[in-house]
């Protein structure tokens, strides 16, 4: 006897609802380049100075100014985070921790902003969205559209990979935090 479930992704698989499987890999693609890019362009701001950020002078005295020690060498960490961690999202490179990477990035920029209230401009949502979307594709993989399909590691993305790039980002965070102090 086959559970609905089986006869559900079958059909799917074959298109007869209307849905290939390929549907979920195209829309991981654009999670996961949107994501990245804008994850890309927030670290070339800390790093660089582009687009109206402060390059690492100036993100390390904001970082001083809000508590972390060594503020400069915050503010690269940081800003390879996001530049790295999101280009490596946009390509499906790594993506378990380039996940991991925006994820624990996020976890302190919350933190920092925490007390702001929920919503924007000065609450936290834009940032637990961004949170939420790196630890969604870590979990989930970054679909056969992408650069993992190529690395005999990853090529079959494992749930166990996600959770421990999700923990692992988390704690680093939860480090980070407490030196911050």
């Amino acid at each position: 006897m086959t559970s609905t479930l089986d006869r559900t992704s079958s059909s799917a698989a074959v298109g007869v609802e209307g849905t290939s499987s390929h549907a979920y890999d195209a829309g991981l693609l654009v999670l996961r380049v949107g994501l990245g890019l804008i994850m890309a362009a927030h670290g070339a701001q800390k790093l660089f100075g582009w687009f109206g950020g402060g390059g690492i002078e100036g993100t390390g005295q904001f970082f001083a100014m809000v508590g972390y020690p060594s503020g400069e060498a915050m503010a690269l960490i940081a800003g390879l985070s996001e530049t790295l961690g999101g280009l490596a999202l946009a390509l499906g490179l790594l993506t378990p921790l380039a996940g991991a990477a925006v994820l624990g990035t996020m976890i302190n920029a919350m933190a920092v902003k925490w007390g702001g209230g929920f919503f924007a401009p000065d609450g936290v949502e834009y940032e637990l969205f961004l949170a939420v979307a790196a630890a969604g594709l870590a979990l989930t993989g970054p679909g056969r559209l992408a650069v993992d399909r190529f690395l005999p590691v990853l090529r079959v993305h494992r749930l166990t990979h996600g959770v421990a790039a999700v923990v692992l980002g988390a704690v680093v965070a939860g480090i980070v935090l407490l030196v911050r102090g």
